[in-house]
């Protein structure tokens, strides 16, 4: 900190976080060195303030089919600058001006999901994250894209057929099913049998 002119009794400390509780101390300084520090003031909290400070890691995807899952890394309490806090979420499919607005009053929430039936299987939606308290809206995080949910696959693979490896074993080869972007991609096979 700045340093202070002996005849001097005030100072106003600047920088402060705010709606954070601090406590002062003094300390007197010569030509000779640094003296002890004064008893700590008593606890003082700055005001609130609107939240500067965006979520971060803005991503999803997955979920059910119809549903838009948003995740983001929640904002730490010394960053909520007053009581109130919580996420305001926006979305909108890719291509699209009119934004979808939610509120998710929880602190310590992570993620928002947006169901609908008119969502068609992995559609890619702008997503942005903000934030708000009693004092008013925050920032606002830079836009991200996010997929919809998948479909399970439409359809069966084709061309199935078996080979006798052994008395105790039969290798059973099929043609994979094509990517289709309305489902996705295909994670894995079950192979039944009897």
């Amino acid at each position: 900190p700045e340093v202070i002119n002996g005849r001097t009794h005030k100072a106003t400390v600047v920088d402060l976080s705010p709606w954070v509780e601090y406590e002062f101390r003094v300390v007197a300084s010569n030509s000779v060195g640094i003296g002890e520090p004064s008893r700590p003031s008593a606890l003082l909290k700055t005001k609130a303030a609107v939240p500067v400070v965006a979520p971060t890691n803005i991503s999803g995807g997955g979920g059910s089919r119809s549903e838009l899952v948003i995740t983001w890394e929640p904002v730490s309490e010394e960053l909520q600058n007053g009581e109130g806090f919580g996420y305001i979420v926006m979305f909108r499919p890719l291509g699209s001006t009119t934004w979808t607005k939610a509120v998710v009053a929880s602190v310590e929430s992570s993620k928002y999901i947006y169901r609908n039936e008119s969502i068609t299987p992995l559609s890619p939606f702008e997503v942005k994250v903000g934030v708000y308290n009693n004092e008013g809206e925050g920032t606002l995080s830079s836009i991200s894209i996010v997929y919809s949910g998948e479909d399970e696959p439409q359809m069966a693979p084709a061309g199935a057929s078996a080979l006798s490896m052994s008395a105790a074993a039969v290798e059973v080869s099929w043609l994979p099913i094509p990517w289709n972007r309305h489902t996705g991609r295909v994670l894995g096979y079950e192979v039944r049998g009897w």
